[in-house]
């Protein structure tokens, strides 16, 4: 088989294969025999790969994983599954094993990446823990891709050490922004929900820290049994100490990893919250910091709350082609993105929905 950074040609049933290619790949329904070179047969399941998504095939072409799907915006890049923290409701389960192999993949996949990217996003795991080695991806990140709006997932704690968090701004990137969670107004409640003790007062300063480095910032919020309560008190700790944050997502649980093993410590149904949240939402509008919620159904959620709902559309459900009114660029069919409409328009929005790409949502 052909060796890493090989380009691949995915060749229709019709068409004759173009020259010069390490690899081919022909859909479920082809002969691969027909083209006469290296040549993998995809599954039925991966009949939807199209031009510039990025695939690993293993070396007896028996195996391949889609790395990147270009016309998604649910792409994500997994750094490594090692955290120090072990969060109640966290979506991907904290492992101990050495898995540097999955930096050494995100080194080659921004290689490969075509430059009209729009969005990439890091992941993990806690992907602050490469030190120094999450600093030269980012920095091959921004002189590759310098127009991709760059977002990584962090408990924060890192930026805590002030040459740390220099080296991350190091990196020069205005369209790079972290998230980083917020679960209390003091370090009891953080700390329980992380399970890491003194970890509320290192996330704090490292926001700080990045702040006063000129970082973009966002704050997230999941909403559960035990944050929801103190929504109010978390939203007014945000605006009388983080006002410089660029945004702040509340988000609604999803029952995925963990979540599922401590649903008693953390299902509250979102009606019985809509009182903080919306408390917690004025808060932040009155200190002038963009807010969104996420994961909650309209039905669930007070009229008054309907200007910050923010609805994503996947790729699978995105049939359409949209006009951003961000870039006013193309919302191509098969991109996810953002939904919005005015508060005093019909249920839903009607005619008044506009469709963003996320990342001109979030600017």
């Amino acid at each position: 088989m052909a060796g890493r950074h090989a380009r691949a040609a995915l060749v229709g049933r019709e068409e004759d294969p173009p020259r010069d290619f390490d690899l081919y790949l022909v859909r479920s329904d082809d002969d691969p025999d027909r083209i006469g070179r290296t040549t993998v047969r995809l599954p039925p399941e991966l009949d939807y790969l199209s031009a510039d998504d990025v695939v690993a095939v293993s070396g007896d072409g028996l195996r391949i994983r889609v790395l990147w799907r270009h016309d998604s915006r649910q792409n994500s890049i997994l750094l490594t599954e090692r955290c120090n923290h072990y969060c109640l409701m966290c979506s991907q389960p904290p492992k101990s094993g050495v898995d540097d192999h999955l930096l050494a993949q995100a080194f080659e996949l921004i290689r490969l990446l075509p430059r009209d990217t729009v969005e990439i996003g890091f992941t993990g795991g806690e992907p602050t823990l490469y030190g120094d080695q999450l600093i030269d991806l980012l920095r091959l990140t921004r002189n590759l891709h310098p127009g991709s709006e760059v977002h990584v997932l962090s408990n924060g704690t890192r930026f805590a050490d002030p040459d740390f968090a220099a080296a991350w701004a190091s990196v020069d990137n205005p369209n790079m922004m972290v998230g980083i969670p917020l679960y209390g107004a003091e370090p009891a409640r953080h700390d329980y929900v992380v399970q890491a003790e003194g970890a509320f007062n290192k996330t704090v300063p490292g926001i700080m820290n990045l702040a006063q480095l000129g970082q973009r910032i966002e704050v997230r919020v999941v909403l559960h049994k035990q944050t929801a309560p103190a929504l109010p008190e978390i939203a007014e700790f945000i605006a009388r100490n983080l006002p410089f944050v660029d945004q702040v997502a509340l988000m609604g649980l999803e029952m995925i990893g963990l979540a599922r093993a401590n649903i008693p410590a953390l299902w509250i149904d979102p009606t019985e919250y809509a009182d903080q949240l919306a408390e917690a939402v004025l808060i932040l509008d009155r200190s002038r910091i963009h807010t969104m919620i996420y994961n909650h159904q309209l039905c669930l959620l007070p009229r008054n709350l309907w200007p910050w709902a923010v609805r994503s559309i996947s790729g699978s459900a995105a049939l359409k082609t949209y006009r951003c009114p961000g870039c006013n660029q193309e919302v191509r069919p098969g991109v996810a993105h953002v939904v919005a409409w005015p508060v005093d328009g019909p249920d839903g929005g009607g005619d008044e929905r506009r469709h963003w790409h996320s990342g001109c949502w979030q600017r």
